[in-house]
This record gives C-alpha cells, structure tokens and sequence, in this order.
C-alpha cells in the first residue's frame, strides 16, 4: 500500500494561508464506523481519509484520531506520516509534526508531496534556507504534477525571507503555468507593490478583483494602496467605497480610513 498527500501553499491572506488535498473527500467525515473485518489496506485507506476531511474542515483533534488508527494499521506508510505531521502543525505540536514529516521522508525521500508539506512548514517557522532545500528537491521529482502549488509555496517564502527579486521570478513562474489562479495573482501583485512595480502590480491585482467570487478585503485594500501610488484618487475613492460598503469591519477598512496606506 502507497498512501500520497500533498499540499497546496495558498497565500491569499497576509501570504500565509495553507490549504490541504491528500485524497477524494469523503462526504461523511462525521462517520467513523469501519467494518471490524475490513483488510488492513482497505481500513487505513479509509481511516486516512476521514484524517483529511476532519483537517480540512479545521478538526484537528479528530483527524489525529485517524491519522493514529492509520499508523496502527500501516506502521510504515509514509503517506501517514505526511498527514500526521500536517495534523500535528495544526495542533501546534511543532517538534512532533517535524518528527513526522522526517519519517515520512526517511520511508518515501523522493515522494514530492512531502517534500512540499515539510517545506511549507519550515517556511511558516522561519527557516526560509530548510524550505527553500525541500521545495527545490519537489521540483526536481519526476512527473511531479504540482509544480505550479510548490512555485506557489516558494514563491511566497522567498518573499516573507525578504528576498524580492527571487519571488517575482518564482511568482511569475507559477502565474504562466496557472494563470487563473487567483492566489498566485495576488501575491505576485504584493511582490510586485513592494517593489515599486506599480503598474504591473496594478494589472495582476485587476486580475483578481475583476471576478466577483474573488474579491476579497485584502485584494481591495492592495488594490487601494497600489492606485494610491499611481496617484488614481477617483480609483482609490472607489475602492475605499467598497471596502466600506463590503467589508465594514475588516482590519483593511480600518486601514483605509485611517490613512494607513504605507503599512
């Protein structure tokens, strides 16, 4: 038996969101009755499952429930372990969730989604070298179908490290390979910004807020501080509008209000 997760880095909120995809969904991960006799194999796969959906519908405690019935019935399933150290990040057990990615890669070292996990998650703590290690071992992995996830990943990371000029060309990359992503458009629109990009920032976050399930408080508020800079005050007027209007209580509102264009 093979179990593979991997994850996806979406940074649409301040570059630092992540969202999971290890197996189809199950549609009842409220239910955990497995049949007693069910095979080994069969049973974990199950049990994995319900992990992934209790994760992703941010039930931590109850996707470490399966994740251990998994590691009981398949004590060295990599694919196991790769979640178990996602569950273990959420739960804040950062040196077992280390523990578990390590293990996972010591059973599977060339599985892809791993190496993109276990990056992902040194990114979030800071060791933006370790990350940056783990993703490019990703990237070089045969028939790796997530390249534009992992540039994705890296690309925010190069950025919350400070290192613009090395995002951009990460960011760009991962746009031409999924350029009706918005997350990527977004955040090659902040790399972008804080360069003084301004008019090409300006284009990728149109991208965005030109389709209404898009929008968002944070696409309206970098398109303001970009329109800002171009010195679009009918514009900047207009976002401000919307912002109000949409997202009343938001911090970016608070933001605009007060003039907070520079933060």
């Amino acid at each position: 038996m093979r179990l593979r997760a991997a994850v996806c880095a979406a940074a649409f909120l301040a570059l630092a969101a992540c969202s999971t995809r290890v197996l189809p969904p199950v549609e009842e991960p409220a239910s955990r009755t497995m049949p007693e006799k069910a095979d080994p194999t069969r049973r974990a796969d199950a049990h994995l499952q319900l992990a992934v959906a209790y994760l992703g519908n941010s039930q931590a405690q109850a996707a470490l429930d399966e994740v251990n019935q998994v590691i009981k019935d398949a004590p060295n399933s990599a694919g196991a372990y790769n979640v178990l150290g996602l569950v273990r990040a959420a739960l804040g057990d950062n040196l077992l969730a280390e523990q578990a990615f390590r293990r996972s890669l010591q059973l599977a070292p060339d599985n892809a989604g791993t190496l993109h996990n276990y990056g992902w998650y040194l990114c979030q703590r800071r060791r933006f070298d370790e990350a940056e290690a783990q993703f490019r071992l990703a990237l070089v992995q045969p028939q790796y179908r997530e390249v534009g996830r992992t540039r994705l990943a890296q690309g925010v990371c190069e950025a919350n490290a400070g290192h613009w000029a090395e995002a951009e060309k990460t960011l760009m990359h991962a746009f031409e390979l999924e350029p009706t992503n918005p997350v990527v458009a977004f955040n090659l629109a902040d790399v972008l910004y804080k360069r003084g990009e301004n008019q090409r920032a300006l284009f990728y976050i149109q991208r965005v807020n030109a389709v209404a399930a898009q929008v968002n408080a944070q696409s309206l508020w970098l398109a303001a501080r970009i329109q800002r800079r171009l010195g679009n005050d009918a514009a900047v007027s207009e976002l401000g509008r919307q912002l109000s209007d949409r997202y009343p209580q938001s911090p970016q509102t608070a933001s605009f209000d007060q003039g907070r264009f520079n933060e």
